[in-house]
């Protein structure tokens, strides 16, 4: 039996396997990196010890000192969680042969599986060469031999992008995963992504239990998942059901596993690869079949056989991933503190109770950094129909508090929303609806009074109220666009100029009411000291600015300037980048490592780069300058300019 478990991951996927030891009387014990020294996985253990560093290939991806750690803590099973080490044999045979019990798979399943290329050849399916790809072949995905997540992952268009592309994947997947290979395949436009889940045991017993839909994505990583996979065909659900215990026999699998497939709109299905490890999206499949899939895991590493068959499925179950990103400036991850994170009715069990459950990484008051995965959390429903799941679904992120760095919170809760996700989407759905899904959420101006209302309310509070018996001057404040006027009243509330149907009902430091034709609704007003304010009000949740009433003239930007739009590191530069050299509009100028994923920096216009600051292996915060690119007049003027400038001061000297 099992006393002690090592999960050699962090976060939420550590937080999540620790939930269910405790349910089991199991002691936890937690790696960590130094920017994780206090991270939620980190107290949430009985143990913890750290692993000196802060960046992946020194910490969570040396297997060696995760081994070490475990022996240390005295635990005697090693659980890999999912990512890093997971699908990882050498690690899985170092586990064992410390005399430490593995929760996975065997190692020889994990090695026969971990190359995409080799698994596909284990089912009979042979890879395009990168080299022979023609016209014909167009579209096609250059893929990652190794690991997964979208990293080391480019679609091809055309012929000319192929060299390139094949190179940028390759070293995002050997920053990712310690292994450049990459592979072509066709590349389906409108395809659904679908997986059945394993479940094996050392006794000759392998589940299936049931489909996943995994085809709402953005750079190839999922954000919102439903099981059962909705509008297949019972033939075509059977027939995936029956390649997922194909592979599992054909490597003699044990434990949890996922075998994936790409369905196009022709209604054929075609193998992906198995992840030899649990799933992110793994809280569908336990709220449906009513199963912990981590004490499945615990039970077949200690040698426990399944029932013969497994649970009967029941309802439909949707999971959205909650990640600190900016949809609309290209999935941008974001960075800071997360000051509040609160779902409403939040309660449900691995095991799969009505209702909703949140399994998270992070707590309020947690810093969200730049060395790993921006995923905050994941939010789960299950409801007896679909439409009744992903309503659920809506509606809980809808009245979630989510204050801190910018979310995709919006944009999930109008994916939810859209007729084309009710119409079962595919992978294709950001590329067509990103922008209308990204438009500027109603209800800012109402949001922007509120702020100002809260905001006079905490300083009356603060320096207590004064009634005098003079008409008051109007207070101005101004977020965005919106420029707010408003007075203090004698019976001590305040009015809106410029609003004659606005009824200022009640006005607090954090909760704010006003009435427009009768009608009251109440915003939730966060202020952190950080310079935003987040209102959540009934049309949605908007994080506003205060607008300075003067702007310092040394924080204007010279035209041309191209920022970093995130912390990271620069990982390389474009071909043929360099001061002075002609670029044109769209021309990849810098690459940026941050979160684990690669971001492409281009060219706003075609013209000359003027400066270059960007230097491979530089961290960079947000907001340093990377780059200038003037057109060649705009580039002239400002040299008259400066040259102007210099001789006029050295006339005066």
């Amino acid at each position: 039996m099992i006393s002690t478990v090592l999960v050699a991951n962090r976060g939420e996927i550590a937080c999540r396997v620790f939930r269910t030891c405790r349910d089991l009387g199991i002691g936890t014990v937690a790696v960590h990196s130094d920017p994780d020294a206090d991270a939620l996985h980190v107290r949430e253990a009985d143990a913890a010890v750290r692993l000196p560093g802060a960046t992946p290939a020194e910490t969570y991806l040396r297997g060696d000192l995760v081994v070490k750690a475990a022996l240390a803590a005295g635990a005697d099973a090693v659980h890999p969680g999912y990512g890093f080490l997971s699908e990882n044999a050498a690690f899985a045979r170092a586990v064992a042969d410390a005399g430490l019990i593995w929760i996975g798979p065997p190692p020889e399943a994990i090695e026969a599986m971990a190359s995409k290329t080799r698994a596909k050849e284990l089912m009979g399916i042979a890879p395009l060469a990168a080299g022979a790809v023609t016209e014909r072949d167009l579209p096609v995905l250059v893929k990652a031999a190794a690991g997964g997540g979208g990293r080391g992952m480019r679609v091809v268009r055309s012929l000319a992008g192929l060299p390139g592309a094949l190179e940028a994947a390759s070293a995002e997947a050997a920053s990712a995963f310690g292994d450049g290979e990459v592979f072509v395949e066709p590349w389906i436009e409108r395809g659904r992504h679908v997986e059945v889940q394993i479940m094996a045991d050392g006794h000759g017993t392998v589940w299936t239990l049931g489909t996943r839909d995994c085809s709402l994505q953005r750079r190839h990583q999922k954000v919102i998942e439903e099981c059962p996979a909705p509008g297949l065909p019972p033939e075509l659900t059977a027939s995936l059901e029956a390649s997922a215990r194909t592979a599992a026999g054909a490597v003699d699998y044990r434990g949890a596993g996922t075998v994936e497939f790409l369905v196009g709109d022709d209604g054929r299905a075609h193998f992906l690869e198995m992840n030899t490890r649990l799933q992110v999206e793994h809280p569908v499949t336990e709220a449906v079949f009513g199963v912990d899939l981590v004490a499945l895991q615990i039970a077949v590493a200690e040698g426990r056989p399944l029932p013969a068959e497994p649970p009967t499925a029941r309802g439909h179950a949707v999971e959205a991933r909650l990640y600190a990103e900016d949809p609309a400036a290209g999935w941008a991850p974001q960075t800071g503190t997360l000051h509040a994170l609160d779902v409403p009715d939040a309660g449900g069990l691995p095991g799969g109770a009505t209702g909703t459950r949140v399994d998270a990484g992070y707590a309020a008051g947690d810093t969200i950094g730049v060395h790993y995965d921006p995923m905050i959390a994941k939010v789960i429903t299950w409801a007896p129909t679909r439409e009744q799941a992903v309503r659920r679904l809506a509606h809980a992120l809808r009245r979630a508090r989510v204050h801190g760095p910018a979310t995709n919170r919006a944009l999930l809760v109008r994916s939810l929303d859209h007729p084309g996700f009710a119409a079962c989407p595919d992978t294709g759905f950001y590329d067509r609806h990103l922008q209308e899904l990204t438009a500027p959420a109603p209800g800012a101006r109402d949001a922007a009074v509120a702020a100002a209302l809260a905001a006079a309310a905490a300083r009356a509070g603060r320096f207590g109220g004064a009634w005098r018996n003079l008409p008051s001057q109007a207070q101005t404040a101004a977020y965005g666009e919106h420029e707010v006027r408003y007075r203090p009243t004698r019976d001590g509330g305040y009015e809106v100029d410029g609003e004659p149907g606005l009824r200022v009902v009640r006005a607090e430091p954090h909760r704010v009411v006003l009435e427009t034709e009768g009608v009251a609704r109440a915003f939730a007003v966060g202020a952190y000291g950080d310079g935003r304010v987040h209102v959540d009000g009934p049309l949605g949740a908007h994080t506003l600015t205060e607008r300075p009433r003067f702007t310092d003239p040394t924080e204007r930007a010279v035209p041309g300037s191209l920022l970093a739009p995130m912390p990271g590191t620069v990982v390389r530069l474009g071909e043929g980048v360099a001061e002075g050299a002609a670029v044109t509009e769209g021309q990849p100028l810098v690459w940026l490592e941050a979160m684990k994923m690669e971001h492409r920096i281009t060219a706003p216009a075609s013209g000359t780069l003027t400066a270059l600051h960007a230097v491979p292996g530089r961290q960079v915060e947000v907001g340093t300058l990377l780059a200038v690119v003037q057109d060649v007049t705009e580039a002239q003027d400002v040299t008259e300019a400066q040259d102007v400038t210099e001789a006029q001061e050295a006339a005066a000297s």
